[in-house]
């Protein structure tokens, strides 16, 4: 897949392409950069060694695609395409957006160019999960197409000290 140069609602223009095993050190400076706001609802500590332990490890079963401004990684969206037969063609997405770069569009076309490259992949299925609280996050997925199918409540403990309900969420590509 080709790089695509998208221009941002602030003017700003950004490349994005497939992620590179040499981008290795440029996603590490990104995760680690990344504000406690930016990771609210994520699942951090984002640091080499759970990078490098988790995804890098695994890079034959995904498909990532990464936002570049200059030469900084500004965002990442990646699908884990499960190995086993019985989820044969199926995905789990997740996106990472830069707090210098949220607002502006980056994330709907981070997901826009990965879906599309999911589709071209023959993937059947996308899945997410996303704490009910992050609604900006929801009605992104929702633009995109994806259904809440279900409720995992109480299964996220957020840095306020309290339990959030997680929604199941997915997209079939066919």
């Amino acid at each position: 897949m080709e790089a695509v140069t998208v221009k941002l609602k602030d003017g700003r223009t950004v490349q994005i392409r497939l992620l590179k095993p040499e981008d290795k050190d440029k996603l590490v400076e990104m995760y680690e950069s990344l504000s406690s706001e930016a990771v609210r609802w994520g699942m951090p500590p984002y640091t080499r060694e759970t990078l490098e332990g988790g995804w890098f490890r695994n890079l034959q079963h995904i498909t990532a695609v990464v936002a570049f401004y200059g030469d900084k990684i500004v965002g990442h969206a990646q699908i884990f395409k499960f190995p086993h037969p019985r989820r044969k063609g199926t995905a789990d997405l997740l996106t990472y957006v830069h707090q210098d770069f949220q607002n502006v569009g980056l994330g709907a076309a981070l997901l826009s160019r990965l879906i599309e490259i999911a589709r071209n992949e023959g993937l059947r299925r996308i899945g997410l999960y996303v704490v009910a609280d992050n609604k900006r996050a929801i009605r992104l997925y929702q633009k995109f197409g994806f259904k809440i199918e279900g409720v995992m409540r109480d299964a996220y403990f957020g840095d306020d000290g309290k339990y959030h309900d997680m929604l199941v969420m997915g997209l079939l590509l066919e």
